[in-house]
């Protein structure tokens, strides 16, 4: 049968005693960001960290006696094997996961916590995907799509079900997109109930398989670029989600890597979340007024999916620093100073006369212009936002030191 509302319920009741029933919260803070009244649906809060728990349980329900006694196996290098990882050993069904080998180690590690079966094979998701299938064909065992299945489909439209309990007079909703499956659970789940809601698709701009695939009619390969939605990142959408979106999304927005560092800066400022580049998504595309307008949405009622927060620890510093930067509350100076006593002293004075906070300095004799009586430095400052960096490039300028930006 195809996806439905029925089925969506039937799935919901299905995966209830082992999913957790995430809140969908209002922030003032966010409503004042957007110009919009924000709701946010946390479901990075599942035990794995993201909505993939969703799927892959209702999948694993649907298996008859003879399937999960076999076990199952995929692909991921990511959310999904964590989330067929751990509701595999709770309903004891063998799970088998084939991570290609760029696969973050925690990732492994955390699979194998949950009793997983994990073979690294492969420089990339087409490799593995290949042996994945072929090691279902010898083992007997059942091969679990990341998206593009019905059960798939329907488990993870069980947060549309959930936000429109929460808030039934929502106006929009916000959803990730990567290979549909959460889009299209989502929108089946909400258009059939209230059809009035807009449903509002964000993808990274440097892995926009869906935008791609709607312009073009059908689904199409992309080439896709590193992102920090990475959790996103597929060449291609599934045909079964292609289908569905293309019925039932109003837009799908591309959004670059500066506004998910945003999204995610702000969620973690405001909204005290530590969230992924994927589950920020919804975030960077309901920040952008433009869209809201066009949509008649400022001043409504918008729902954002938080779909993950499983983010790289040793990542989160970086970004952190880059959404400073975009924000204005960092930037950076090069300087040419007089090899002279009191210079870099004076430099500093100046700078701190603006209120600037310097926080890394680089002071290259060595290496800085032909004339050995003049060096470089470069210079990160921590600031307040734009205007103070100009206030700051003002002061430089009328104190005559000579510096460039970048």
């Amino acid at each position: 049968m195809p996806v439905s509302l029925d089925l969506i319920r039937c799935a919901a009741r299905a995966i209830a005693p082992y999913i957790y029933r995430s809140p969908c919260v209002h922030s003032e803070t966010l409503s004042r960001l957007c110009g919009a009244e924000v709701w946010s649906k946390l479901d990075h809060l599942q035990a794995t960290g993201s909505f993939k728990e969703r799927g892959a349980c209702n999948k694993l329900l649907s298996l008859d006696a003879k399937e999960a006694q076999r076990g199952v196996i995929a692909v991921s290098a990511g959310n999904h094997a964590l989330g067929l990882a751990r509701h595999g050993k709770l309903l004891n069904i063998p799970v088998c996961v084939v991570m290609p080998r760029f696969a973050p180690m925690v990732k492994i590690h955390n699979c194998r916590l949950l009793d997983a079966e994990v073979i690294i094979h492969g420089d990339d998701f087409a490799c593995a995907k290949e042996h994945a299938l072929a090691l279902a064909k010898d083992r007997g065992t059942t091969f679990i799509p990341a998206f593009d299945d019905d059960e798939i489909i329907c488990g993870q439209g069980t947060i549309g079900l959930e936000i429109l309990e929460d808030l039934p007079e929502v106006d929009a909703i916000f959803v990730p997109i990567g290979g549909g499956g959460l889009a299209a659970g989502l929108a089946t789940a909400v258009k059939s109930q209230r059809p009035q809601c807009r449903i509002i698709g964000v993808e990274p701009e440097h892995a926009p398989g869906m935008h791609a695939s709607l312009i073009k009619g059908e689904p199409c390969l992309v080439a896709t670029q590193p992102t920090l939605a990475d959790g996103l990142a597929a060449a291609q959408v599934g045909q079964r989600c292609f289908e569905i979106c293309q019925q039932l999304l109003d837009e799908v927005l591309l959004v670059d890597e500066s506004l998910i560092a945003q999204a995610i800066v702000r969620l973690l400022e405001h909204e005290k979340m530590v969230v992924e580049g994927a589950g920020a998504a919804s975030l960077a595309g309901a920040l952008q007024r433009p869209l809201l307008m066009r949509h008649g949405l400022l001043g409504k009622r918008i729902a954002l999916v938080i779909c993950g927060g499983n983010i790289d620890v040793s990542m989160l510093n970086r970004v952190i620093e880059r959404a400073f930067a975009a924000d204005g509350r960092m930037c950076r100076i090069g300087v040419s100073l007089r090899d002279r006593p009191g210079s870099l002293v004076h430099l500093c004075a100046v700078i701190a006369g603006a209120e600037g906070n310097v926080k890394e300095i680089t002071h290259d004799r060595t290496f800085g212009p032909m004339d050995p009586n003049w060096v470089s430095s470069l210079l990160t400052i921590e600031t307040r936002d734009h205007e103070h960096i100009k206030a700051i490039h003002r002061a430089l300028d009328q104190a005559g030191i000579l510096f460039s930006t970048s």
